[in-house]
């Protein structure tokens, strides 16, 4: 398999946001070059393209099929396994986003609740768990409010999108409008 000079940019680049996204550099080239192939690939013509062993690429398929951003392709006459993406782009990303969710927030919430709920020893301690709290009740908006929109599909994902700021003044002209109902925090 050739890449272009495009593919090959878009590939590399997705590589180095793989760690971003919570996964390494390889595994990010693996899954961009499969979503932007619009024919299922093999373990071997992935490793060719980017020449890397298949060991690596087993493993970053594995890891890939963990996140179930890619799914395995059955290609009739052949034995071979082949990979696709395991939906849209947005199935994808939402995919990612849920399971960045459960390896990194859920710990962290699991982790403040714990400590919120230990008995301050000292005023020092309290101001602290205060301030958890707040990080705490934070995370649970934001993770609330990601879930709404996850549920919202790609559709109305995508039009709440297109809104972007117009949303944003919309709020200010509500508080224009109804001085002192908002809830500043």
């Amino acid at each position: 398999m050739n890449m272009s000079p495009l593919i090959t940019t878009a590939v590399m680049h997705f590589g180095e946001m793989g760690s971003r996204w919570g996964f390494n550099r390889t595994v990010g080239q693996i899954f961009a070059l499969i979503v932007l192939n619009d024919e299922p690939l093999s373990a071997q013509e992935i490793a060719d393209a980017l020449s890397i062993s298949r060991g690596n690429t087993s493993m970053g398929l594995k890891e890939l099929q963990s996140w179930q951003v890619i799914k395995q392709h059955h290609v009739p006459g052949e034995r071979k396994e082949f990979f696709v993406p395991a939906g849209s782009i947005w199935v994808l990303a939402n995919r990612v986003f849920e399971e960045r969710r459960k390896r990194e927030i859920d710990p962290t919430l699991t982790l403040l609740r714990d400590l919120i709920l230990d008995s301050p020893s000292s005023k020092q301690e309290q101001v602290v768990q205060e301030r958890l709290h707040e990080i705490h009740d934070l995370l649970e908006s934001v993770t609330a409010w990601s879930q709404e929109l996850q549920n919202l599909g790609p559709e109305k994902l995508d039009t709440l999108m297109k809104l972007g700021a117009g949303v944003g003044r919309i709020l200010e002209l509500k508080d224009k409008l109804l001085p002192g109902k908002s809830q500043e925090k």
